[in-house]
């Protein structure tokens, strides 16, 4: 009996996150799986799409998001990863996850907790409850999440967070951290380089991520430094992980401030060679500028700030700090002061680092993107197709299939997401066909909101989720994803 099909994708340039060469063939989709890829020619299916030669690959993984909020607000949120061809994101990053939290804050919450918590969204009191929340209302993409430090730090410490931990206070966060595994959540992030989390030592990292063990969990890390002190930091992880018994991931490596320019050819050995006896890899944005709060001890003469958002001066989104300091008769720290709370892009990295860290063996892709910025740096809309554009294709950095592996198989593996980032008979049917020649990313500094080109479709779990020149659909086809379960 011929086969029958859901979906068939025909006369496509088959990607399929491996790492190894392209092929020309069919794909065939039935429900939420591929089931069989080559020549189809025999097959037939509800709906058949010409890919005329363009590029099909797994739907991209992007390794680091702030996206917490934004999987629970439908497919308009979601629609500047989505017209990336992203379809899986991890959340929880960088310490800050929206659950677990048992308290309501009074007041706007510390940054960077801003991030991700606003009125109303301090709502998650088990893990449990988010990815019910998930299940009852499903995102528009995949989901796979963390559980952040830093929440459970404010929590356990009732908010007095500019100390050390007690080891009872240690002992309620390891806790919480093990029944959020056990609900489903995937790993432990933190944010060491945060003040509601720089006076935690090494020691009650290590006590909290202890869960992790039997739980087979990953540990993933903003390091405590990634600027003078970052091979420190390094060493420090890698404690983490080997103590733990956990596999690690470095949060969007750099080398930060133009004093630790070019120090990528210290830090990348030293990755390389740890990786020979424990598990360790790192994601990275493919821009020289970085975004966070607005913070004023970081802010120097030599390094360029763009504002993102000011909860005092909403207007002023977008707008040079320089500038702003200049109209206002001070300095930047003056005028930074007058905007807080507010976020910011820092213009504090070098070209050839970037370029050297994301072209390295270890790396993955990670937009790193803030969805709730009124200015967004443009790599919330741009990471995946200025990687395949930009770096692939017309600098050559890298093939076009390496490129695929570093936001697909390889993400896959490091994270342990069964079935996913590979196309293969059996593997789920997350997928995107783009124009290998004309994908680009459109947004920039001054445009952060522009959509991708050559984005022609996105599949999340068998269903169409975005249509290039039509924009997102309805669907709602995502799910959460926990590490090593299929």
């Amino acid at each position: 009996m011929a086969l029958r099909c859901d979906l068939i994708i025909r006369d496509a340039t088959i990607i399929d996150g491996t790492g190894g060469a392209r092929t020309r063939g069919d794909v065939g989709v039935t429900g939420d799986r591929i089931v069989a890829v080559g020549d189809l020619g025999g097959a037939s299916a509800d709906r058949e799409v010409l890919a005329n030669g363009k590029v099909l690959a797994p739907g991209f993984i992007d390794a680091h998001t702030h996206d917490d909020r934004a999987v629970l607000c439908g497919p308009e949120c979601m629609t500047c990863k989505m017209s990336q061809g992203v379809t899986t994101v991890v959340v929880g990053n960088c310490g800050i996850s929206l659950s677990p939290i048992r308290f309501s804050p009074k007041t706007r919450p510390l940054p960077p907790l801003d991030l991700v918590f606003a009125d109303g969204w301090a709502r998650f009191p088990e893990f449990g409850d988010y990815a019910e929340e998930l299940r009852r209302a499903p995102a528009p993409v995949n989901t796979y999440a963390l559980i952040g430090h830093m929440t459970l730090r404010v929590e356990a410490m009732e908010g007095d967070t500019q100390r050390e931990a007690t080891d009872a206070e240690a002992a309620a966060m390891q806790a919480r951290l093990r029944d959020a595994l056990a609900q489903g959540a995937s790993g432990f992030s933190t944010g060491l380089y945060y003040p509601p989390s720089k006076f935690a030592p090494t020691e009650e990292v290590i006590a909290v991520a202890e869960a992790l063990r039997n739980a087979g969990g990953i540990y993933v890390t903003h390091m405590r430094d990634e600027g003078v002190g970052v091979l420190d930091s390094i060493e420090e992880t890698l404690k983490i992980g080997r103590d733990t018994g956990s596999p690690v991931v470095i949060s969007h490596h750099k080398c930060a401030m133009p004093e630790n320019y070019g120090r990528s050819n210290e830090t990348l050995p030293v990755l390389a060679r740890n990786a020979l006896t424990q598990r360790v890899a790192y994601d990275v944005y493919p821009y020289a500028a970085g975004s966070t709060v607005l913070m004023l001890h970081v802010l120097r003469d030599d390094v360029k700030v763009r504002i993102t958002w000011s909860v005092p001066h909403p207007e002023l989104a977008g707008r040079w700090l320089h500038e702003i300091a200049a109209e206002w008769g001070t300095d930047n720290k003056g005028a930074a002061e007058r905007l807080l709370p507010a976020g910011a892009i820092y213009f504090q990295m070098d070209e050839a680092d970037v370029q050297r860290i994301l072209a390295h063996d270890l790396s993955m892709v990670g937009s790193d993107g803030i969805p709730h910025d009124a200015y967004p740096h443009p790599r919330l809309w741009g990471t995946f197709p200025r990687v395949l554009g930009h770096y692939a294709r017309d600098l050559g950095l890298f093939s076009l299939e390496t490129a695929v592996h570093k936001m697909t198989g390889r993400t896959a593996e490091v994270f342990g997401m069964v079935d996913r980032g590979v196309i293969r008979p059996g593997a789920y049917a997350d997928l995107v066909l783009f124009d290998a020649a004309a994908i680009r990313d459109a947004a920039d500094f001054e445009n952060p909101t522009q959509p991708a080109e050559g984005i022609l479709e996105t599949w999340v779990n068998g269903q169409t989720a975005f249509v290039g020149g039509q924009g997102a659909t309805e669907a709602r086809a995502g799910r959460l994803v926990t590490r090593n379960r299929a």
